[in-house]
């Protein structure tokens, strides 16, 4: 295993933690710029946990939320320029899915915070959990794109049998958990 794999690399506890990891490594150009794009996202997200857990004043937290907001719009149009090769992947639509329920959860607790409502807490809470999940998929979905760029899955002599994406998805979580 390379040290752009997720499984063994990874320890970290915050959406801090996350960002700095994805600068670390590279495989190709694409990686590159979905990293960069996933970690300026996991950086916002923090900065807006951050503002929300520090008691900031509702302002300072719709900023950070505008902010997110702009940076999930932008890391949308980047997915759409990825090559066949990402798409193929059934990640690809998994962390699509994350992805609009995560802006979605953004969304409302946008309003709840603009509407100064007593369910702000609830969406917020809902946006943390989703943004945690969200991250979780884009991990996964550069980690078998890597994986399938490897050269070593390149041989044309090494037998293939098709692995279900739940056993993928349970070997990435074993070899994470290590």
């Amino acid at each position: 295993m390379t040290s752009t794999r997720f499984g063994s690399q990874y320890s970290g506890q915050s959406f801090g933690d996350l960002s700095r990891f994805l600068r670390e490594g590279v495989a190709d150009e694409e990686s590159r710029e979905l990293r960069e794009s996933l970690g300026l996202m996991s950086q916002l997200i923090d900065e807006a946990v951050r503002a929300r857990r520090g008691g900031a004043d509702p302002e300072a937290i719709l900023a950070c939320v505008a902010t997110l907001v702009r940076a999930l719009r932008e890391h949308q149009l980047l997915l759409t320029g990825l090559g066949s090769a990402w798409h193929a992947l059934y990640e690809f639509g998994a962390y699509q899915r994350a992805l609009r329920e995560l802006r979605n959860a953004i969304a409302a607790w946008q309003q709840m915070l603009e509407r100064r409502s007593a369910k702000e807490g609830a969406s917020f809470d809902h946006f943390e959990l989703l943004a945690w999940r969200t991250l979780g998929e884009a991990l996964l979905l550069i980690d078998m794109y890597e994986h399938q760029s490897d050269p070593l899955s390149d041989l044309p002599d090494v037998p293939r049998r098709k692995v279900s994406a739940w056993h993928r998805a349970r070997e990435w979580l074993r070899g994470w958990r290590r």
